[in-house]
């Protein structure tokens, strides 16, 4: 009697999976991403009829280009309110699904049924997402049919390459110089107060960057090495390293050491002060370090404004970033998890850098006084000569005031809610923080906006859903659940403390 349950390898120990179990596992995995897919399948077409609405309004009234995009921004921001999501986001969610559903019918209808999953759409509308429109219908019938062949979304990739580039009517060079007009940086953030800055750039100029650190970062490396080899420590690890780094005044941080503008002091508001103590980062890390040194300290060769004796404008310029820090954590760095210091837009750092870039900066620093129990900013003051509005909106807002924008108020312009032109007021309680994208929607489209008291921003979407948006409070200095408060007695009700008071 034959069976399809492969035999034990002799002579080896292995664990006991019961395979029975194993294979309803399986199926059940199997089963629900088919409904995902489904599920997946039916929130890209709805997204894409959203886009096609936008699309044919804009078309229909033969809108202006600026006018397509406010209309695609409306309906962007409706959609991602009422999913408490981010507009941007939501945005580009609608553009690919545009493309999707209209570009690849083909690939999307083998994703409903279930013959290929998310993993391999994604790849295959990357793959010919540079093909123009004419060409992606045979890109699409070819993709789906490969995609039956491949086991792998990553061997799936390598073929489609091959098939769009026998497609494209323009040749690598053409499609290169446009690709270039793509080149960009960002940041996305990560946890425990890290992020990847992405540069996205020809591949000649990212791989040469990256040897260039690399060589100097073995520089590092092998002086590291000689210096332990003389004070007689013996071999150095594969990961040690020199010594640690500096900061200078003014916030910029020189993570290898190189002291940058004038009032420079030894210390890195991340790796702390030089210590003479043996250094163990290993050259994946003074690599990072030695890379963020030349970006923050650095003073660029294309500067137009350079002359031929030193540096121009762009050589000045120095980081900003907008940072709150409780003073409970300045003074009691051990209760940093009950108030941290915040990364205005990004999340919480860590006390440590905080103090560091405290004492390290030259930049004034804005003292908020908030409520004890609810966070709400009462007052801003600082020894420095400030605008008082801007401080106070800064330290109240924090970040951009559309609901779900992240963007930190120091990137953000002022905004008069009821604008200035119809009797609006150039006060706290008509002024809100909103990044230019946001700015801009406030005035292009129909969503609108009403600032209650406290801060509190009331925004109406054009089919009407209501959204308030709320400043981030502050950490209350006491905890709302230890406050008590007794009541007053009444006139004619003794109180024991007047008769122990009272003279004779």
């Amino acid at each position: 009697m034959s069976s399809n349950v492969p035999p034990e390898p002799s002579g080896s120990r292995v664990v006991a999976i019961d395979v029975g179990v194993l294979a309803g596992l399986v199926a059940d995995v199997v089963v629900a991403e088919a409904a995902v897919a489904s599920a997946e399948v039916a929130r890209v077409r709805a997204l894409a009829a959203v886009g096609r609405l936008a699309l044919d309004a804009a078309a229909t009234t033969r809108a202006s280009v600026r006018a397509a995009e406010m209309a695609l921004r409306e309906v962007a921001s409706e959609v991602a309110a009422a999913c408490r999501a981010s507009d941007r986001t939501v945005q580009r969610d609608i553009d690919d699904a545009v493309m999707l559903v209209e570009s690849f019918p083909r690939t999307v209808a083998a994703w409903e049924s279930g013959a290929i999953s998310r993993r391999y759409v994604r790849v295959i509308a990357d793959a010919g997402a540079g093909l123009p429109a004419e060409r992606r219908a045979d890109f699409d019938a070819e993709a789906v049919s490969l995609a039956g062949e491949a086991s792998s979304p990553g061997r799936l990739k390598s073929r489609l390459a091959v098939a769009a580039q026998r497609l494209h009517p323009r040749t690598v060079t053409e499609r290169h110089r446009a690709a270039r007009e793509l080149r960009c940086v960002r940041v996305v953030p990560a946890a425990e107060g890290m992020s990847d800055l992405i540069a996205t750039l020809p591949t000649v100029l990212a791989e040469a960057i990256h040897d260039r650190v690399t060589q100097q970062a073995r520089v590092i490396v092998d002086a590291a090495r000689d210096a332990k080899a003389g004070d007689g420590l013996g071999d150095a690890a594969p990961g040690d390293m020199a010594s640690t780094g500096g900061v200078a005044r003014g916030g910029t941080a020189s993570p290898t050491g190189r002291a940058s503008g004038d009032g420079a002091v030894d210390g890195d508001p991340v790796a702390g002060p030089v210590l003479p103590k043996r250094d163990t980062r290993t050259m994946g890390q003074v690599r990072a370090d030695v890379f963020a040194d030349m970006l923050l300290t650095g003073d660029p060769t294309l500067d137009p404004t350079r002359p031929d004796d030193g540096p121009g404008t762009l050589g000045k310029i120095r980081a900003r970033v907008q940072v709150v820090v409780p003073a409970v954590t300045m003074l009691a760095p051990g209760g940093e998890n009950a108030a941290p210091a915040e990364l205005v837009g990004r999340g919480p750092i860590d006390a440590e850098t905080a103090r560091r870039l405290a004492e390290a900066t030259r930049v004034p620093w804005d003292r908020v006084i908030t409520h004890p129990a609810t966070g709400a900013v009462l007052h801003t003051d600082t020894y420095h000569r400030t605008t008082a509005i801007d401080r106070h909106l800064r330290a109240r807002d924090r970040r951009c005031r559309w609901p779900g924008c992240t963007a930190p108020a120091i990137r953000c312009e002022i905004d008069h809610t009821t604008d200035w032109a119809h009797g609006g007021a150039t006060d706290v309680r008509n002024l809100a923080c909103l990044c230019q994208r946001h700015h801009t929607q406030k005035q292009f489209t129909r969503w609108s906006v009403t600032q209650l008291p406290d801060g509190l921003l009331e925004w109406t979407s054009p089919t009407g859903r209501v959204y308030t948006d709320h400043p981030d409070p502050y950490p209350s200095a006491v905890p709302p659940a230890s406050v008590r408060f007794a009541p007053d007695p009444a006139p004619w009700e003794k109180r024991v403390d007047d008769d122990e008071t009272a003279g004779p």
